[in-house]
């Protein structure tokens, strides 16, 4: 450990109720007997031991009630002199002594019922001393500090820092704190339920998954599309759609389609079709002549990429005539990377 960091734990001669320790020890047998029983010689009684694995060795957190009058210090010392290091010591609460799984899944019941909990609860996962929220530009992800700072997106163009000086971050505790954050990113999608958006000029569509109910209002759609727009969804020279059509549109065998609604009435339609043999799926996407220009499409595109990642696709494609060029602008506008696939002709291929 840093001279200057063991300097200053021995001028911080103060006990604490509850004491958190990292100790970093060969992996060999034995090893954390001895220092359980230095730690026993010392009058110290072990609440808590959890065994992190870390490249060549073990780092062993264990929570202790030290005995009055110890210091610091002379606990450092005690465990160096077991040919093992103590990494950090900081203050604990027994109320932190649970299984972190546990410990994780009620981090995140309490952010999706107050999503401005955030910061507290990554704090709470990761043991950290502070969590604080910044612009994204502002972030600097590649500022680690020896491992006391971690970076995760937090949406919205912002990020959560996290900082901690007793003891640098391990890949455990980054890779828990980012399942936390992935977990809350799902439920913000709200994969299942119907979103809000608002388009260009103010006017604003539910976007949700089509049903059987919708086939009059899918009907209308098509009656009020022209030829040209009919066309480059259908890439055939349709005037209306067959009634025996509409079910299929609506309900998909193995897909998902996605009506916006505004009103009574829908005003464009998206479909997500995975192809047999677990391929990437297909996407397409019909908007009313009125709304186009209007940001619909890039909402309704963006939708059909939450709901197939969500379905565990990494790839989206589109069917595109030649000479077509709208569906990569509207992929581009939603922030997917979209680019022609180099063995199929007419082909637009988009990864997640």
């Amino acid at each position: 450990m840093p001279r200057a960091w063991l300097d200053e734990v021995r001028e911080a001669d103060r006990t604490s109720v509850t004491w958190r320790l990292r100790v970093r020890m060969d992996d060999r047998p034995g090893t954390l007997a001895r220092v359980a029983i230095r730690l026993a010689d010392l009058e110290c009684n072990i609440l808590g031991l959890a065994v992190l694995a870390v490249p060549e060795g073990v780092l062993d957190e264990i929570v202790i009630r030290p005995a009055v009058g110890l210091t610091r210090a002379h606990l450092v010392e005690a465990i160096e002199n077991e040919d093992c290091e103590c990494l950090g010591i900081t203050d604990a609460d027994v109320r932190e002594l649970v299984d972190s799984s546990a410990a994780g899944l009620a981090a995140a019941g309490r952010v999706v019922a107050d999503p401005a909990g955030l910061a507290d609860a990554v704090r709470e996962v990761l043991a950290a001393d502070l969590v604080t929220v910044v612009p994204s530009a502002e972030a600097n992800p590649g500022r680690t500090e020896g491992g006391h700072r971690a970076v995760f997106p937090a949406g919205e163009g912002d990020a959560l820092v996290a900082r901690r000086l007793w003891a640098p971050f391990l890949q455990q505790e980054l890779a828990r704190a980012g399942a936390l954050l992935g977990l809350l990113a799902a439920v913000r999608a709200n994969v299942s339920g119907p979103t809000v958006e608002t388009c260009t000029d103010g006017a604003t569509v539910v976007l949700r998954e089509a049903r059987p109910g919708d086939a009059d209002a899918l009907l209308a759609l098509h009656g009020r599309c022209s030829t040209r727009t009919l066309f480059h969804r259908y890439h055939t020279g349709l005037r209306t759609v067959p009634r025996r059509w509409l079910h299929r549109l609506l309900v998909p065998p193995r897909g998902v389609s996605v009506v916006a609604v505004c009103g009574r009435d829908v005003v464009a339609l998206g479909q997500l079709i995975p192809e047999p043999g677990g391929g990437p799926a297909e996407i397409s996407l019909l908007v009313e002549d009125a709304w186009q220009r209007n940001g619909l499409g890039t909402a309704l595109l963006r939708r059909l990429a939450v709901l197939a990642a969500a379905r565990g696709h990494r790839e989206l494609v589109a069917l595109c005539l030649p000479g077509e060029d709208g569906i990569r602008r509207t992929a581009l506008r939603a922030g997917l990377s979209p680019a022609p696939a180099p063995d199929e002709r007419g082909v637009l291929r988009i990864v997640l």
